[in-house]
């Protein structure tokens, strides 16, 4: 039977009749998955609009949540869809401040928070909005806190009372309603709050999932954030499938829980795939003579691996890859489940060899683009059509219309994109012109007429004192695809030539040291070796043959903290916050620039350290 889908909440009914099956939704709770059924979602996600319109919400009330990835996420929301609410979904690890903006802005009246945790971390902003600040109910068992139970209950007893009201509004709802307030993560200023109704998000996410060829027989693993919008897309995505979507336990626990649910795919950002080879590039490194010689030539025969040239390749590499999957790559779809992996990334452009190897492997790779403010797909590679070509974000999504302002900026126009920021008409204005084009601030191309291809961030392009422009993601993007750099920023605005600031890959970086018998008290004094500098000197040096001779990076430091989310310096997307960054290695910068000589590049982190001589370099290899 088909269900017409206009309105987030629609996905309900769907899935009583199209897919009523026991495991719609799972979590792992004391070491067993507990599992909710298509039924359970339906019940619990009624009863608890019942119990909001009990405690006396109003239609466009705004309610928070702050929660990881779990069924009762989606109880809540699909909740608050129903009741005429707006969802507003906030990171759990945010600072105060932001927290604090959040809360006044959004003058929300309710905040329901997952556990005690969550709570004491958004507590001192509750306590600086006094009596402005919102209802706190709290999913845990906390003591003295309300809990989400106590508007399960009251929905249950209230059913007969709210069920008419609950069903009119349901009525009364058309698509083109506000349904969720998103704050975007941003990498500099407060959060802003995009406005997103039942068409932006239902009319994407039925787009995107008609270019997926997963289906109800298939187990998804979530683990991205949820109140980000391109996972939350994704499990509605999935939901319409009718794909089962478990929830792991913690970002630690991603590669045993693939495992456990014999998965057939997930979303992830770069960071986490990266990671992944990060590991699997480690594990060779233990084993002995012909098993780590074939496991190496595996690697190096994957990261030449493309699809979409497949059948003109030569049988030679055909038979090649028909060993290297024999005796390599299917222990590693083993370690991840058994399956061929359907895997969607986003938020920022993965290494081209990340992505290579895992396709090779059977752990097909689909990089997509989008934002917040386009609910959020652009464009994506085509699963189902095996429509893909590596280095892009694929074709533009169907409804979503692209073209390319003078600069080359990507502008989107189509029934995805936003209804504006809350309370900032101006800036909506700024984004949204009057045509309806949204100006997304990326700059972009077309590649072979079809495929498109994120070349920068335009407001991250920096202008030499010599007047060209230097790209600085088409850089980093390209130094990050070696094994030895974990994250890179290049600055040079109003300079005479191009840096970058490097942060290694230690586990690679430490691998590599004790190869050559290195020794070294910590990160600090490994960095500002002469053979480490050498090293880093010399995948520069190769990697600038790509770019002209302006784009080059002629002077570079190597400094030894990690860049995290944690620690503030990357969004919790994972972007480079370079407000924050070129704060953080003010002093290191100017060192660079102060120098009266030609750049040599070879400085450690806060000193500059002697070279060894060629011939001792030899040596070394």
């Amino acid at each position: 039977m088909e269900v017409s889908i206009t309105r987030t909440f629609d996905l309900l009914e769907h899935l009583i009749v199209n897919y009523p099956k026991d495991d719609i939704f799972a979590a792992k709770r004391n070491g067993k998955w507990e599992c909710y059924s298509a039924h359970d979602y339906y019940k619990y996600a009624h009863y608890l609009c019942y119990g909001l319109c009990g405690l006396g919400l109003q239609p466009g009330d705004r309610v928070l949540t702050m929660s990881s990835n779990c069924p009762e996420w989606n109880f809540m929301d699909m909740a608050l869809a129903m009741g005429g609410f707006i969802h507003v979904p906030i990171y759990p690890t945010l600072s105060v401040e932001n927290y604090t903006h959040i809360l006044r802005h959004s003058e929300a009246k309710l905040l329901l928070v997952e556990s005690k945790v969550l709570l004491k971390r958004i507590r001192p902003a509750l306590d600086a909005l006094g009596d402005d600040a919102p209802q706190v109910y709290t999913l845990a068992n906390i003591p003295e806190e309300h809990q989400m139970m106590e508007i399960l209950r009251l929905g249950i007893a209230g059913r007969d009372t709210y069920l008419p009201l609950v069903e009119q509004r349901k009525r009364d709802i058309k698509e083109t309603d506000w349904v969720t307030l998103i704050y975007t993560s941003g990498t500099t200023g407060d959060p802003k709050g995009v406005m997103l109704s039942h068409r932006n998000i239902c009319s994407n996410f039925l787009a995107h999932a008609n270019v997926n060829a997963m289906d109800s027989s298939c187990r998804a693993l979530s683990f991205l954030p949820l109140n980000h919008m391109y996972e939350r897309s994704m499990n509605y995505h999935f939901q319409y499938l009718g794909v089962s979507i478990y929830y792991a336990e913690s970002m630690g626990t991603i590669a045993a829980n693939l495992a456990e649910i014999h998965a057939n795919g997930f979303t992830a950002v770069p960071r986490v795939l990266e990671m992944m080879y990060d590991k699997l590039y480690a594990a060779g490194k233990d084993l002995k003579g012909f098993k780590k010689w074939m496991y190496f030539k595996a690697i190096r025969h994957g990261e030449h691996y493309d699809q979409t040239i497949i059948k003109k390749l030569s049988p030679y590499f055909l038979l090649k890859q028909r060993i290297y999957d024999r005796l390599v790559y299917r222990h590693w779809r083993e370690r991840f489940g058994g399956n061929r992996m359907t895997i969607i990334t986003g938020s920022s452009v993965l290494p081209q060899h990340v992505l290579r190897l895992f396709s090779a492997a059977g752990l097909d790779i689909y990089e997509g683009y989008g934002l917040s403010e386009t609910s959020p797909v652009i464009a994506v590679n085509n699963q189902k059509l095996g429509i893909r070509r590596f280095g892009t974000v694929g074709p533009i999504l169907e409804g979503v219309e692209v073209k390319f302002a003078d600069d080359g900026e990507i502008l989107a126009r189509g029934p995805n994109v936003m209804m504006g920021y809350y309370k900032d008409e101006a800036y909506t204005r700024e984004v949204i012109d009057e045509d309806g084009w949204f100006h997304t601030g990326d700059v972009g191309t077309m590649v072979a007429g079809k495929f498109l291809k994120i070349t920068d961030r335009k407001k991250d392009i920096f202008k030499l004192s010599a007047g060209k422009y230097v790209a600085p993601q088409l850089i980093e993007n390209k130094l990050r695809e070696s094994v030895y750099i974990d994250q890179v920023m290049v600055v040079g605005a109003n300079e005479k030539f191009a840096s970058a600031i490097i942060s290694p890959n230690f586990n690679t970086l430490h691998y590599w040291a004790l190869k050559h018998m290195m020794h070294y008290r910590d990160n600090v004094e490994l960095i500002g070796m002469p053979e480490v500098q050498a090293k880093y000197k010399s995948l520069i040096d190769e990697m600038n043959k790509m770019f002209a001779p302006h784009e080059q990076i002629k002077a570079f430091r190597l400094v030894a903290e990690e860049w995290t989310s944690g620690n503030g310096l990357l969004s919790p997307t994972l972007k480079l916050k370079r407000n924050l960054l070129s704060d953080k290695y003010k002093g290191v910068i100017s060192g660079i620039y102060n120098k009266d000589e030609a750049p040599a590049g070879l400085f450690s982190a806060f000193r500059q350290v002697e070279l060894p001589s060629i011939r001792d370099l030899i040596k070394r290899q």
